[in-house]
This record gives C-alpha cells, structure tokens and sequence, in this order.
C-alpha cells in the first residue's frame, strides 16, 4: 500500500484524526473558539434522534463553514435518472447490455455518469439508483456531492482516488468504496480511463449483515473495512460545486475547495473494502446455500430480511458439492437482481456477460443457466472445483428495479439476450 494513503479500521467505529497537531477539541465537540481559527460543523447522515446503535454524525474542523458558496443554479442531467423511473414502462422481459464505452473525448466522473435503472423514490428515501460511472479525466476545478443517497463505487478498470472532505481513498478494481450522503468530493484518475458501477442507496446506510448460525466469524468483518485520515486542501479560486438534489442537478461558483476539514471525529466517513478479504462460506455436502450467505453489505428495510438492497458477490472459491448442479439453479424470485462483472466469467453466463456488463432480472423473472452450461454442467464429473479468476457482484433489491430509457433503447442493450435460453432441450420420457 502506497504510504501516501494512510487509513483507519473498523465499520461504524467512533474515530478521530487531526491532520494537524491539536486541531481536534478535547472533551467538547463546539468550543467558543477552535484552534487554527477553525470552525466547527456538524454533518448528520441520520436524524438527531435516531436511536444511539443506528446514529451516525461526523463533527468538521474546518477553514471555512459549507454555507459559503454561491447560489445554485439547474444543470443539465445528462444520463443521469432517479428513481421512481416513470420515463419509460418497466418489462418484465430478462434484460443483459454489454459494456458502456469510455468516450474519447475528455470526460471526467461527473460527465461519465450514465443511469442504468432505479428503483423507489430518491424522495421517499428507499430504494436505489444504479449508475455506471466512465471517465477518462479527473475532476480539475469541480467537486461533487449527492443529498440522494449514499454512492457504493464498485471499480470495473482503472484505479483513482477519492478526494472527500475526511481524506482520501485510493480505490482499484477488486476494492469497494462508499461515499456517504451529501458527503463532498472530487474524483482523480491514476489510470488513463476508469470504469466501473455505482449503487445509489436512497434507503438506510448500509450496514454489515447478521451472521446468524454462522456465529462469531465469517462473511465481511469490521476490522478490513478502512476510513480515511484528515487531509485538507486550502485552495482559493473559482472551483464549482455539483449537487445531486431530489433528482436532478445543480451547480453553484465557490471561491475554494470545500474539502478544507483539517480535523474529523464521528462514524460517518467514507471507507473502502478489498472484496479479497470477504471470508466465503458454502457447502460441504449437497445443494446451495441460499446467495444471501455473499453479502458484503446490506440496506434494512422496514421489513426484517427483506433488504433495500444487498451488495452481494461471487469471488474465487471452492466449489465440493456431491451430486449437485453446481452453477446456479433456475428460479424465479420475489427480489429483484442486478448483477455486474468485474473480472472473468460467471459460473451460470459463459457466454455475452463480460467484464463491465451488466444484467437485470426483476420480480418473478424467471433466469438461470443459458443452454450449454446446462449440458455441461449436468454431465461433468464432480470433484472439488476452484473457481479462479472471477468476480461478479449483485445488487438485489425488494423492489422491481427499472430500466431507464437509456438502458432500455441505447447501443449497450443485447437484444437477444433470452435466445442463450433458446437450446435448452426437453428430456422428460414419462413414465
């Protein structure tokens, strides 16, 4: 690890960190004056009273207040959707696309976002937006913040850094990111063009999933999920600022950077996660576990297990089950799964789902295996099986996710997607 990059651990923990030396009040949060001139703001990602378990505020120690900018003004959204999508009506159909390209004109994060689906009300609070961020030039001037939701990044190719006002995370393909609500920051590209997915949570923050049986260890832990350390910028001179508001866009001058906080203490920072260290669980006898047992983070719902959305994946693995079909077995589920490929290929897809593409099969839509993984799959003879070289991921979501126009009529679409169901072969022979 580079060691521009310094990092604290542990989901949801109470830290602190001054990125000069006594910036951060002892014993008080709001002293009458704060050392190096600085001033204090408070910055809740939940309400005041949420109960004390579920509340989560930062306090900034910083070289100017937030409310000193300029008057916003509507922006063009671009690709950019939220939910509800009413736009264009939702299919029940089994939709795939193949990659969105990465122009080639200049194109920073903010203009290589492109709306793929949403689901629920950004307004209401519930539900998910999903994006697909491409980009081949950092954020020079402007910065960026969402009051929608909370942004998962889940990098596809290129590595960057996300400048936020608590620090800054180095993020790569094979890591995640999480950005959260109304948190300011600004995008930098180490690779020439970076591309990759973005769940938008309009829901609840998300949170690590319960265990259950599994009991003490297993799944994601606490410990590798890393924050970053205050690093300040105190620039002056005429920078933009971007905001997501209920939908829509909007931009305002301000006359310096906004990520001058010099010191942060609280539990609501940003933090990445290498998807390397998820602790995989999965059978030792027969069938499959339920895919709930992939959860890296979830999104609660009012109702219990039933999600917002889970962040699932499928990482390299060992596959021992006896007299099982092991790729994932056809079904049709109440939830509704939208899936992305960061690397490899996909034990059930081994054909037209690439590295960058994307999948979506809602409410009740029936999916599973294409025809010749079926065939070769039910023939192959079972011994244990190391899955290398793959890394899929699924947004799944209690509510019908839709596709917006974009996604539905734009170059990316397969349109042919459902004929890789189209040789699969009756065998029944009766009694």
């Amino acid at each position: 690890m580079s060691t521009e990059f310094e990092y604290m651990t542990g989901f949801g923990n109470e830290f602190e960190t001054e990125a000069l030396p006594g910036a951060l009040p002892i014993g008080q949060f709001s002293p009458q004056k704060v050392k190096y001139d600085l001033y204090a703001e408070q910055y809740n990602t939940t309400a005041f009273t949420a109960p004390r378990a579920e509340n989560r505020r930062n306090w900034f120690y910083r070289i100017r207040p937030s409310v000193l900018q300029g008057e916003y003004q509507p922006m063009d959204n671009g690709l950019v959707r939220t939910g509800p999508i009413t736009e264009v009506p939702t299919p029940p159909s089994m939709l795939r696309w193949n990659p969105v390209e990465v122009p080639s004109e200049k194109t920073d994060f903010i203009d290589g976002l492109v709306t793929m689906a949403a689901n629920g009300s950004a307004n209401g609070q519930i539900g998910i937006g999903i994006h697909v961020y491409v980009a081949n030039a950092s954020m020079e001037g402007r910065y960026f913040y969402n009051a929608d939701g909370e942004l998962l990044f889940v990098p596809q190719q290129g590595e960057l850094v996300l400048h936020t006002e608590c620090g800054k995370l180095n993020v790569k393909p094979g890591e995640i990111a999480v950005i959260p609500r109304g948190l300011k920051f600004r995008v930098e590209l180490i690779s020439d063009t970076v591309r990759g997915y973005i769940c938008e949570n309009y829901g609840h923050p998300y949170i690590l999933p319960e265990r259950g049986p599994v009991g003490a260890n297993g799944y994601s832990n606490e410990r590798d999920f890393q924050y970053p350390v205050a690093a300040f910028e105190d620039l002056e001179g005429d920078f933009e600022l971007v905001a997501k508001f209920n939908g829509n866009l909007f931009r305002c001058d301000i006359g310096h950077s906004p990520l001058d906080v010099v010191a942060w203490t609280g539990n609501s920072g940003p933090y990445k996660y290498d998807l390397s260290r998820f602790n995989v669980m999965n059978t030792v006898s027969f069938d499959h576990p339920d895919p709930s047992i992939f959860t890296v983070l979830t999104s609660p719902s009012g109702q219990e297990g039933v999600a917002n959305v889970d962040f699932v994946i499928f990482p390299p693995r060992w596959m021992v089950a006896e007299n099982t079909f092991r790729p994932p077995y056809y079904h049709r589920n109440i939830m509704s799964e939208f899936m992305g490929l960061i690397e490899g290929v996909y034990d059930a897809k081994e054909h037209g789902f690439v590295p960058g593409g994307m999948s979506l099969h809602n409410c009740m839509s029936p999916h599973g295996p294409e025809a010749d993984v079926f065939e070769k799959a039910s023939n192959a003879e079972l011994e244990p099986q190391r899955y290398e070289n793959t890394l899929a991921f699924m947004f799944e979501s209690r509510y019908v996710i839709s596709p917006t126009k974009y996604a539905l009529e734009g170059k990316e679409r397969q349109p042919n997607y459902a004929d890789c169901w189209k040789g699969i072969k009756k065998y029944f022979k009766g009694a």
